[in-house]
């Protein structure tokens, strides 16, 4: 069964980041239409993704988790009764650094995206086996979009 297209939102808050809209609600969209293998999915409701610097994810990371270090992504959930599904923020900078040697800007901030939604749909990563599976979850995801021709494409200006 297919969901409806759910609503997104986007804050570009890094200074030199561009995407197309359209094609990271794309890449949701192939997410979200095959939430069945991923533990049903995220959950329905407006979800919201942040592309922030280091330090801005770093702030969020101390307010809200109570460390100020330096993180990738941090996943907060959504409330149902206002109909969000939860909000993804990830960290451009922590993208550009791995990213390099593997798979490039693109990629490594769809992989963070990805890790967040899995997070949203109950995924954990504070076990070794949940590691695991989270590991597994994420190249599934991964070679879905790749396949579908769904990756989103960041530019730095």
């Amino acid at each position: 069964m297919t969901r409806p297209h759910r609503p997104l939102g986007v804050a570009n808050r890094h200074p030199r980041l561009s995407v197309a809209r359209g094609a990271l609600e794309g890449a949701l969209r192939v997410l979200d239409e095959n939430g069945a293998r991923f533990r049903g999915g995220c959950p329905p409701g407006e979800l919201s993704v942040a592309l922030l610097t280091d330090r801005a994810l770093a702030r969020l990371n101390g307010r809200f988790l109570g460390d100020p270090g330096a993180t990738d992504v941090i996943t907060f959930g959504g409330d149902p009764a206002v109909a969000t599904a939860g909000e993804i923020c990830v960290s451009v900078d922590a993208a550009l650094r791995q990213g390099r040697g593997r798979s490039g800007l693109s990629g490594e901030l769809t992989l963070y995206i990805v890790h967040g939604w899995l997070h949203l749909a109950g995924y954990d990563d504070t076990t070794a086996p949940a590691r695991r599976a989270m590991r597994r979850a994420e190249a599934r995801a991964m070679r879905l979009l790749r396949g579908r021709g769904a990756l989103p494409r960041f530019k730095l200006a």
